[in-house]
């Protein structure tokens, strides 16, 4: 092993002279030109890990469905993936950036990038104009992805898009904006590192909404209101989107240091990284110890969201804690979704992959925690942010959930349902070779 290191620092060595002999200025420190390029690559990796998160949500919703089920959930989450980038595109950048210090709202008009100055040898911008764009953009489909496993199995394929479009173009940017646009929030101190309640929550909050306003599938709950278990089809493939959603969310939160172009940026990314990683290691074992002691019998499902859970915590800050801080904040997480799970079900609300545990509930842990490990912000200026953006995205969400439902409706016929979503809407079978009889499972 000593042998390796020091070849390793003669290697180091061999190559900084290198570089010297070419462009002294290298030598000393990145130039303006290198830390362009360093930022602008970290936008473009993590922003295709986060863009990769999709297929992690496509396949653990899938897998947390039944088998009639499967393909129009998959369909969905491909066609809200695009959905979200056009109006991204269309509305949504602008919404978020092109507002005024301190403001609610952007502009609405159309996204399109000017690196003329970069291409005229200024760098000052930081990064190129599309590699943002393109990691702020696939922000947006996590959010809608949160709505599309919540309300599965008995919503409109194309209402469901409708509420897409405004979710994308309008009610994630504003609120996006109210922070990292630079508006009110981020002028009180308020603080979301990569988004646990300005992504996460806002889902979370849509998916609630929908949820209740959608109703609970038919046979989850009996006349006496006792829940009725309705398991998923394919534990193996919810497991791997598990994984995936795992292995994004490094690009989803150490992306979002924004910067690559000095040594205290990579310490910090890699600070990120591994608090990232032991949040999830947190909310993982927390979520299996206690469904053993609960019900006797560990959870699957439930460990998986304990996973998930555990990342959605530590995203609004995972650059200030220890290892050790954020393992209990992901631990945290693990045991919220174990109890927030049945509360749900008290109420009624029929919550298909664990969407709102994980995601609304988690993410406001993690964002009300911040101030244990960052000074620069406080327990009530978190709190006004959690609360104004929930009510934000209630009542937003709540008037578009309504109009569709009085215009078009939202919630698929009982003989739909019973069909099966994938034959009723799709004319297809996600496993027609399993035969049409277990597609009423």
């Amino acid at each position: 092993m000593t042998a390796l290191k020091k070849l390793s620092k003669i290697s180091l060595v061999a190559m900084l002279g290198l570089v010297a002999a070419i462009d002294p200025a290298l030598a000393e420190g990145p130039d303006a030109e290198v830390q362009y390029i360093l930022n602008t690559f970290l936008f473009l990796v993590c922003g295709f890990l986060v863009m990769f998160m999709a297929a992690g949500f496509a396949m653990l919703e899938s897998g947390l469905v039944r088998s009639k089920n499967t393909a129009t959930i998959c369909l969905k989450n491909i066609v809200l993936y695009a959905v979200s980038g056009f109006m991204f595109y269309l509305v949504g950048y602008n919404v978020l950036y092109g507002g005024v210090e301190g403001g609610f709202i952007g502009s609405f008009s159309l996204w399109g990038p000017d690196d003329a100055a970069a291409l005229g040898g200024d760098f000052s911008g930081g990064y190129a104009a599309s590699s943002d764009w393109f990691f702020q953009m696939v922000f947006v489909a996590t959010a809608a992805s949160v709505v599309s496993g919540t309300v599965a199995e008995r919503i409109k394929l194309w209402p469901f898009l409708g509420f897409v479009v405004v979710l994308s173009g309008f009610i994630y940017p504003t609120i996006a904006m109210w922070q990292w646009g630079g508006g009110w929030l981020a002028e009180m101190g308020f603080a979301d590192f990569a988004g646990s309640t300005l992504v996460h929550s806002t889902g979370g909050w849509c998916a609630l909404t929908g949820a209740i306003i959608l109703g609970a599938r038919k046979g989850k709950y009996d006349a006496d209101g006792r829940v009725m278990p309705i398991p998923g089809a394919n534990l193996p493939m919810a497991t791997l989107g598990t994984f995936i959603l795992w292995l994004g969310w490094f690009g989803f939160n150490g992306g979002s240091q924004l910067a690559l172009g000095t040594a205290a940026d990579a310490v910090a990314i890699s600070n990120i990284f591994i608090n990232t990683n032991m949040a999830a290691v947190g909310g993982t074992i927390a979520a299996a110890v206690l469904t053993q002691l609960v019900y006797k019998k560990v959870d699957l499902s439930m460990t998986l969201n304990g996973a998930i859970g555990g990342l959605v915590s530590i995203t609004a800050g995972p650059d200030t804690p220890t290892l050790a801080s954020a393992f209990l904040i992901g631990a945290v997480g693990g045991v919220i979704v174990v109890f927030v799970v049945p509360l749900l079900d008290k109420f009624k609300i029929d919550d298909v992959v664990g969407a709102i545990s994980a995601h609304l509930a988690c993410g406001i842990w993690g964002t009300m925690i911040v101030p244990a490990t960052n000074a620069d912000t406080s327990f009530a200026t978190q709190a006004i942010g959690v609360v104004s953006i929930g009510a934000f995205v209630i009542v937003t969400s709540a008037i578009v959930w309504f109009i569709l439902k009085a215009t078009v409706g939202i919630r698929c016929s009982e003989e739909d349902e019973e069909l099966g979503l994938d034959r009723a809407e799709l004319g297809m079978e996600a496993y027609p070779e399993f035969g049409r009889g277990s597609q009423t499972v």
